[in-house]
């Protein structure tokens, strides 16, 4: 979903400072610290963002008028370069949800810092993670451990598409709990990448 540069009317101070050119990149917006309440700004300097739609499922509830049904969309966006973003949407429309979820993803973007933290490797080329993370979403917990080179991504389908996007190549994965439960993997995968931003190193990037 894009956004036209000239059809955007910000309404955030830090929407105003990516429209008026003050930032300059994806990379000071996030560390400025403030909250991304408008997606277009991801837009501004990701335009090549790729979302996967990892779940979809219905959801019942009753109301004192009746029994009213929603869609639940679990999504993932990100550029296969170092960004990834997740998102939930809610709607009685499937496209609608979708759409809601994405935008909820794009303002929930992270940099994801990739290294080659693997003492096999050691190539200090940035197909992997600097070092071992862990991340944490209801039951579920991720441990993410660097990987040499050829070894590619060692865990399942949910987790693999969330780091594939994120654009890790090789890396382990271990997990606990309800690994089924596609929300709460792909959360914790998304959460363990997060904490790739807690320590610096000189071959992070």
């Amino acid at each position: 979903m894009a956004y036209e540069r000239e059809e955007w009317r910000p309404v955030t101070g830090l929407g105003k400072l990516v429209a008026s050119g003050e930032i300059k990149s994806i990379d000071q917006v996030l560390e400025s610290g403030r909250p991304i309440k408008e997606p277009q700004i991801v837009d501004m300097f990701l335009p090549e963002l790729e979302d996967e739609v990892l779940d979809i499922a219905m959801m019942q509830r009753m109301t004192d008028s009746g029994r009213r049904v929603q869609f639940r969309a679990v999504v993932i966006v990100g550029n296969r370069n170092g960004y990834i973003g997740f998102g939930q949407g809610k709607d009685v429309q499937v496209g609608n949800a979708i759409k809601k979820a994405i935008v909820k993803a794009k303002m929930n973007i992270i940099k994801v810092q990739r290294g080659c933290g693997s003492w096999e490797c050691g190539c200090n080329v940035s197909h992997s993670i600097p070092m071992q993370v862990k991340g944490t979403a209801g039951s579920v917990r991720v441990t993410l451990k660097p990987a040499p080179q050829g070894i590619g991504l060692v865990t399942g389908d949910i987790s693999k598409k969330v780091l594939e996007l994120a654009g890790i190549k090789d890396v382990w994965t271990f997990a606990r709990g309800q690994t089924r439960t596609t929300i709460n993997f792909a959360k914790a995968t998304f959460n363990a990448l997060n904490e790739t931003n807690m320590i610096r190193t000189g071959r992070s990037q």
